[in-house]
């Protein structure tokens, strides 16, 4: 499906739906690309999570907590937001519980997310748990390095496999400008540390922003020619509470690639995550970039994801409002066999992306921490 919206100024955050956002001058070329998922090969014991266009879901994103030690300005206000009570958010328990039953359903990665997760005193002690679950081969943590460095060791040696830190600049100004904060050496020292005590993986995630940061993208391009390193460049989303959203800061996945090749001209291209659908290496580097069109959603078809929130809602997609409470279900009783029925009917009934997602009604979150980042 194909369409322009004429007028637009550059770098305003695309406003309907059914598009890839393409900057040009005063217009936006849209473009939605089919999904192009084969049809899933179920086991004969039917242990796998699935949906009607037939992706398979093997990766659960579990926010432990809503809360943060930063105010990024397309996440959260600086007064921060109506965070839910200690009682309404799931416990370690509950979480290791619903691991176990994702798990026996086929999910295979875990990855634990915020707010900020190197909060959650319990964290650790989590981690080591799950990492005995039957089924769970890798287990990733995404945070904002600000405590990194008090923590990486110990979150390697409880089977941490890989760690991503949200970083979008290397200079303290605009670092404290973004995050309200100060902290960006603590940031810097917790990836150096990552890096070398051997994480299997280490990433980087820059939200790329239009007349911002956007002349910082070759510098955390060098950041991987000495380090096993890959940085991803992912697009601002409307997960923001009302902060930047429409302020001119979108920069669409196809600028962020037209910088890269001109920087880069000799970009070679190599494999990713299902994310990851630009991925290369600049000769010569030991690490890989990355962009992620988290707005644009020209990724859908190769989908593996569920998404658990802190409140113990499944969201089968980001920008769904449509959400399961399995938290209410488990503390009413219910057996393992009914909260795995609950998954598989949140999963079996995902939208084919995440322009049909926006149709959806239910509870509407309005930050990034309210999710999962």
């Amino acid at each position: 499906m194909a369409g322009t919206v004429p007028g637009e100024t550059p770098g305003l955050a695309p406003q309907s739906a059914e598009r890839q956002a393409l900057s040009e001058g005063d217009f936006m070329v849209v473009r939605q690309k089919p999904i192009t998922a084969k049809p899933a090969v179920i086991p004969s014991n039917g242990n796998i999570l699935l949906d009607q266009h037939g992706r398979v879901f093997d990766y659960l994103r579990i926010a432990v907590n809503e809360k943060c030690n930063l105010r990024c300005i397309y996440c959260m206000p600086e007064e921060g937001i109506d965070f839910k009570p200690v009682e309404k958010c799931l416990t370690t328990d509950e979480i290791l519980r619903l691991i176990s039953i994702a798990a026996s359903l086929g999910v295979r990665k875990i990855r634990f997310t915020g707010g900020e997760p190197l909060i959650y005193k319990e964290l650790v002690p989590l981690i080591r748990e799950v990492a005995s679950i039957p089924g769970i081969k890798s287990i990733h943590v995404t945070t904002n390095g600000l405590l990194l460095q008090k923590m990486a060791e110990d979150l390697l040696a409880a089977g941490v496999d890989g760690v991503n830190i949200s970083l979008d600049t290397l200079h303290q100004d605009r670092f404290e400008e973004i995050t309200r904060r100060k902290g960006l050496e603590k940031v810097l020292g917790g990836l150096s540390l990552a890096l070398r005590i051997g994480f299997p993986s280490v990433k980087v995630n820059m939200v790329a922003m239009r007349s911002f940061n956007e002349d910082e993208i070759g510098d955390f391009v060098e950041l991987t020619k000495e380090n096993h390193l890959a940085v991803r460049f992912i697009e601002l989303m409307p997960f923001d509470a009302h902060q930047i959203w429409n302020t001119g800061k979108f920069l669409g996945a196809d600028r962020i690639l037209e910088t890269l090749h001109s920087l880069y001209p000799q970009l070679n291209r190599v494999t990713g995550s299902a994310t990851e659908e630009h991925v290369f290496r600049v000769p010569g580097f030991k690490g890989k970039v990355a962009v992620i069109p988290s707005f644009t959603r020209s990724f859908c078809g190769n989908c593996n994801r569920i998404r658990l929130t802190a409140d113990g809602r499944i969201r089968n997609c980001l920008y769904s409002d449509n959400e399961f409470n399995v938290r209410d279900l488990m503390r009413n009783g219910a057996m393992d066999e009914e909260i795995g029925r609950m998954f598989r009917q949140a999963m079996w009934v995902k939208p084919k992306d995440g322009w049909e997602a926006l149709k959806t009604n239910g509870n509407h979150r309005e930050s990034m921490t309210q999710i999962g980042g």
